[in-house]
């Protein structure tokens, strides 16, 4: 768990040494556009603790992808694991929230010597990691939330996960915010990740039916 505290020190420590920030955040806002520095999703990265947890995490970007790096256990086998990140489609509604996302350039390299069935099976080559999708596709018992997965694309629905289609706030927030708020585009620079943002005032009506309508 991340302490709060910690999280304060170094959102404070990271504008002083970027003061620049704050008129980059002001102008944004302006435009509907907010965007993260980079430097503070590794340093949450680097926050995750346990023993399952993913290690040596690499945070980058390949606009208007993000590239991800870091090693994880494979059934055992430490494995660094790489892709380019890019997401094309969101759909955000009281009965879906969609996220389409693309997995491009995905490498698997092992972590020093192994003779596991996963490092013999990295070694052969025989996985075809140009189209991840349909990897997926094919996994027994995959995450619900995964509704639609072929080459090198993934689509979730965040609704399909059980915690969260069964959260009355969660749902309300959505009924709420949907006709007049959605995301247009999730995408990278060089050193920010940016939520753009679409307004859709025609769904203000809507939006009040479904607040007072709780």
């Amino acid at each position: 768990m991340i302490n709060p505290r910690a999280l304060i020190q170094a959102a404070v420590g990271y504008v002083r040494k970027n003061p620049d920030e704050v008129v980059r955040v002001a102008v944004n806002a302006a435009g509907l556009r907010f965007g993260v520095p980079l430097a503070s999703l590794r340093w949450l990265a680097g926050q995750i603790q346990g023993k399952k947890a993913p290690k040596d995490v690499e945070i980058t970007s390949a606009p208007p992808a993000l590239r991800l790096s870091a090693v994880v256990d494979a059934m055992g086998t430490a494995v660094r694991a790489s892709a380019s990140i890019k997401i094309d489609e969101i759909s955000i509604s009281s009965e879906a929230v969609r996220i389409g996302v693309r997995l491009r350039e995905v490498k698997l390299a092992l972590v020093g010597d192994s003779d596991s069935p996963v490092a013999t099976l990295i070694k052969s080559g025989a996985l075809d990691l140009s189209k991840p999708g349909n990897l997926v596709k094919f996994v027994p018992k995959r995450p619900p939330a995964i509704v639609e997965a072929e080459d090198d694309r993934v689509v979730l629905d965040l609704l399909k996960v059980p915690k969260l289609a069964q959260n009355p706030r969660f749902k309300r927030l959505l009924e709420v915010l949907s006709p007049v708020v959605g995301i247009r585009a999730i995408e990278t620079d060089r050193d920010h990740l940016y939520v753009k943002l679409r307004a859709t005032p025609a769904g203000l009506p809507a939006a009040l039916i479904n607040l007072r309508g709780r």
